[in-house]
């Protein structure tokens, strides 16, 4: 449509900044039977299938009104992942190699797909994307019959790694993925232990999560199953595991940072920080004189750009109070408990 609705997705910008992409399917067919997803194979809605070029026309429209700043890729599977790969790198390759766009472009990589498929996708593209879905295999029976957890989703992941680490051909390409939180069984626990592997082994530069809402999917999976936990907690499972991300890429936090309740999960009430700071007392008081980044990242309510802060003052001069620091009301009050000059 000319406006685009949903279709149209802001996302942050690597330099700072946001800005809107295309994110969009070449199909809502698909072959595959994931009973978390609305469009799985067996389910009732309208099918729609848009061909490479009018798709790659249509993205046109939009970038040459500088109404997005790229476009984001995908398909439900249309016949088979290979089939589906040679539609989506078609499409990127009319864009790259007719058109000349030489704008930002993300590739969804199909579970199951060859490596050649995936090869000519990073060619194509400047970043690209399997989803994980679940912390191994286990979960995802509960999910899926037809996709093999090691061969489908593991051996592509590593391919891509191998072929985007550092002095390799691709290495500019940057690869991602994703957790589908709360439709099967996986415990928090299991995914955090996945997601410090995926960054450790495998390069990603950013893991995702996204909460699986009740009634969309197939009514025999575990995310259906009927619970007493409040409404909300969905979300704020979600919100806690992007927390936990945040502190292994920015915080210098590891696995054994991390606490859980006694079914390996995150609390809903208290941040992965605050929890951490909570069964460290002996850690504190924090001298924010003579404190290092690392140490200074620890402290409740400093995140990264207030160690860069402390940092910047210490070299002017003595910090004499914490009243001092760019931090007010019940934020500072907070602080007192952890730091002292």
């Amino acid at each position: 449509t000319p406006s685009g609705g949903s279709w149209l997705y802001p996302v942050s910008l690597p330099g700072g900044g946001t800005s809107i992409i295309l994110k969009t399917l070449l199909s809502n067919a698909c072959v595959n039977d994931c009973k978390y997803c609305p469009l799985r194979q067996d389910a009732d809605v309208p099918r729609c299938t848009i061909g490479p070029d009018e798709m790659a026309d249509v993205f046109l429209e939009y970038a040459r009104r500088k109404a997005v700043f790229g476009l984001f890729l995908s398909s439900g599977v249309v016949g088979s992942p290979d089939r589906t790969m040679a539609l989506l790198n078609d499409t990127a390759g009319i864009l790259r190699k007719k058109h000349r766009y030489r704008g930002y472009l993300h590739i969804k990589i199909i579970p199951g797909a060859s490596n050649a498929a995936i090869e000519e996708s990073l060619s194509l593209a400047r970043a690209v994307s399997l989803n994980i879905e679940t912390p191994g295999p286990k979960a995802l029976a509960h999910l899926s019959k037809k996709k093999d957890f090691l061969q489908d989703i593991i051996r592509p992941l590593k391919f891509i790694a191998e072929k985007t680490a550092k002095g390799n051909r691709f290495e500019r390409v940057k690869q991602t993925t994703q957790f589908i939180v709360g439709a099967s069984d996986e415990t928090d626990a299991e995914i955090v232990r996945y997601t410090a592997g995926l960054y450790d082994r495998l390069g990603v530069s950013r893991v995702y999560f996204s909460a699986y809402q009740r009634g969309l999917g197939d009514g025999a999976i575990p995310g259906e199953r009927p619970t007493t936990a409040r409404a909300d907690a969905p979300f704020i499972r979600e919100h806690r595991l992007y927390q936990v991300d945040f502190l292994f890429r920015r915080y210098g936090f590891n696995l054994s940072d991390i606490n859980y309740d006694e079914r390996g999960g995150l609390s809903l009430e208290t941040d992965p920080k605050q929890l951490w700071a909570d069964r460290h007392p002996d850690f504190f008081p924090v001298n924010i004189n003579r404190a290092g980044a690392d140490r200074l990242l620890r402290i409740p309510g400093i995140g990264p750009l207030g160690s860069r802060r402390i940092l910047k003052m210490r070299a002017e001069g003595r910090i004499a109070r914490l009243e001092c620091l760019p931090v007010k009301g019940k934020r500072l009050e907070s602080l007192k408990k952890y730091a002292v000059c």
